[in-house]
């Protein structure tokens, strides 16, 4: 290695996997996962390739390390909308529908963070969820927006919402998230790589806020736990979402894997 590239490594020594996952996200963003490789990050860097192995093992650490950026944005994006719910006046007046009419429209929040972020992102949208083999960053805080939740935690808030204000029995809540996630990702999918491609953004909020309402309805009509009828949940991550400003406790425990 010459003298003026090993000068150039020990210059960017102290912020290089910043700048390497930074690079891998800029490469998620215009190609996709398949675009995520190390000699692209590092040349991007400006560093030598060896030079990345010294923080990424090798191309599914520097995989993991943008999917982790992408959870993050998509918790953002989920924020901003729930933002707009909360904002308003929490007092139900009187109205015994109110609780309930919040909870869902929490719900219909998120999903709509999640199909916008696809279509704002579509690149890093399919580096983060069609990638990853497991759920093993569901909860890990570096997946996670402003409020120190993941995606998957803010889902699981609005459906904790829908328990509480008796919208959806105590007994359907297990699992709960595989049902909404699916819903909404098969959505997001076609309007980034399928026929909904060319659907207009109205339209698509208008589909988004349906399917969402579909999906608590039909949440509340299936049976109770106590219901033989009833089918045992899969086991998903531990959640650790306590309601308090700041990141949420270590989830502990292994994650489901699929």
């Amino acid at each position: 290695m010459s003298t003026t590239q090993t000068r150039r490594d020990r210059y960017h020594h102290g912020d290089l996997r910043r700048a390497l996952v930074e690079a891998g996200t800029r490469l998620a963003r215009a190609g996709g996962p398949d675009a995520v490789v190390l000699r692209a990050a590092t040349r991007q860097a400006g560093v030598s390739a060896n030079a990345a192995y010294r923080h990424f093992a090798d191309r599914d650490a520097l995989v993991g390390a943008v999917v982790l950026e992408g959870l993050a944005a998509m918790a953002r994006a989920m924020e901003a909308e729930l933002a707009g719910v909360d904002a308003v006046d929490p007092e139900d007046d009187g109205d015994p529908a109110a609780p309930g009419e919040r909870a869902r429209a929490r719900l219909r929040a998120v999903g709509a963070g999640y199909v916008g972020f696809a279509r704002a992102e579509p690149g890093l949208f399919r580096t983060t969820f069609l990638y990853p083999a497991d759920l093993s960053r569901a909860v890990d805080p570096a997946g996670a927006g402003d409020s120190g939740r993941t995606p998957y935690q803010l889902l699981s808030e609005a459906l904790d919402d829908l328990v509480a204000a008796g919208v959806v029995a105590r007994g359907q809540r297990p699992g709960a998230e595989l049902l909404a996630w699916s819903a909404v990702h098969g959505l997001a999918v076609l309007a980034v790589n399928g026929a909904l491609r060319a659907l207009p953004d109205e339209a698509l909020a208008a589909t988004t806020d349906r399917l969402l309402s579909m999906v608590d309805a039909g949440l509340a009509l299936l049976p109770d736990g106590d219901d033989p009828r009833a089918t045992a949940p899969p086991q998903l991550p531990s959640r650790a979402t306590p309601r308090a400003s700041g990141p949420p406790r270590d989830a502990g425990g292994d994650p489901a894997r699929w």
